[in-house]
């Protein structure tokens, strides 16, 4: 694939496709600045040489595992059966490098991208030391795997989480947006939503203009699509009835903090205040996490007014995940309020 811009912010399946990647949506592809997203497959006993450029990256597995040598660096990731089987290990790989990523066995890998400025340490993630975070109730209900969230994993630009969202339930809501810098209030981030459903199924992804001309995007999802946010009101993103939804969020833009702040969008904020009175869904988390329990609410997403999210800790200071749990599992924290993931 060229250069040449996307014309569709919803991007099927295949579409995107270049050389290896069953999706390649960098910077340019998009029409924007910094977020961009690739997904590796690899056969059997395949490899695949990544050349970093201006951006850095996290490796992470979405079925299978893989081994990736960079900056005299070698780390293991044993990887999962499916983004519906487990949370996953991953590797940060910084800019003005090169990574080597093979697999053994095969598989299909996500590589979070964003165009920065400092050159940090590679780094191996645990999936231990990954955060899980149960979000809303009722039908609201959802599962947030922060694994580089602003407030858990050091990077320069890049931000990234899992959403999980069981059949029938609304995730992404109430809608919110980041792309304006207000100061204290809300970021200006691009954002990357790539999706997979459980067996085959479909969903529905929402896009609301937050000002005249910005995007507006009302698409039927399927495992492989994506759908680029340059800007506006996003969410909700609908799971169908018996059919779980997975989407990988790839966020960065251009301001000096790392920090992940939104703003509800004023019409629909009120289905928080009905939250407190209904329990989770019972089906989360998705999947057994041998883990313990959070001891408080999350930090570094959205306060009450939607206006949360800190700086990162400081990049490079430790070989793990960052200030996560240190129990066998992934740590399970419940909810911070306002968190619309």
């Amino acid at each position: 694939m060229s250069a040449d811009k996307l014309q569709e912010l919803h991007v099927p399946a295949g579409s995107a496709a270049s050389g290896p990647y069953a999706l390649r949506v960098d910077p340019e592809q998009a029409g924007w600045g910094y977020s961009g997203l690739r997904v590796l497959e690899l056969e059997p006993g395949g490899s695949h040489t990544l050349a970093t450029g201006d951006s850095e990256w996290i490796v992470l597995p979405l079925s299978g595992g893989c081994t990736v040598h960079t900056q005299g660096e070698f780390f293991e990731l044993q990887g999962r059966e499916s983004v519906f089987g487990g949370v996953s290990d991953f590797a940060y790989v910084p800019r003005d490098a090169h990574a080597q990523i093979a697999s053994g066995a095969g598989g299909r890998f996500a590589l979070a991208g964003a165009k920065c400025e400092r050159r940090l340490p590679a780094r191996y993630g645990p999936a231990p030391e990954v955060p899980v975070e149960l979000r809303g109730s009722g039908t609201c209900s959802r599962q947030v795997n922060n694994f580089a969230a602003a407030d858990t994993f050091g990077c320069d630009k890049l931000i990234a989480v899992e959403v999980l969202t069981p059949g029938g339930n609304w995730s992404s809501y109430p809608p919110h947006k980041h792309d304006e810098h207000r100061p204290g209030a809300e970021s200006e981030l691009e954002e990357i939503y790539y999706f997979e459903i459980e067996q085959g199924g479909v969903g529905y992804h929402r896009v609301s203009p937050s000002r005249p001309g910005g995007a507006d995007v009302l698409a039927e999802v399927r495992t492989g699509d994506a759908v680029l946010i340059p800007d506006g009101w996003h969410g909700p993103s609908i799971a169908a009835p018996g059919r779980h939804m997975y989407y990988l969020n790839v966020m960065a833009g251009p301001g000096a903090d790392r920090a992940w702040l939104i703003r509800d969008h004023p019409d629909h904020s009120w289905i928080r205040d009905t939250w407190p009175t209904q329990p989770v869904d019972a089906r989360l988390p998705l999947y057994g996490t041998g883990t313990r329990a959070g001891t408080g609410p999350g930090t570094g997403v959205e306060a009450e007014t939607g206006t949360g999210a800190g700086n990162g800790p400081a990049a490079g200071t430790g070989t793990g995940a960052g200030a996560a749990g240190t129990g066998t599992g992934p740590e399970t924290r419940p909810e911070a309020e306002g968190g619309h993931r």
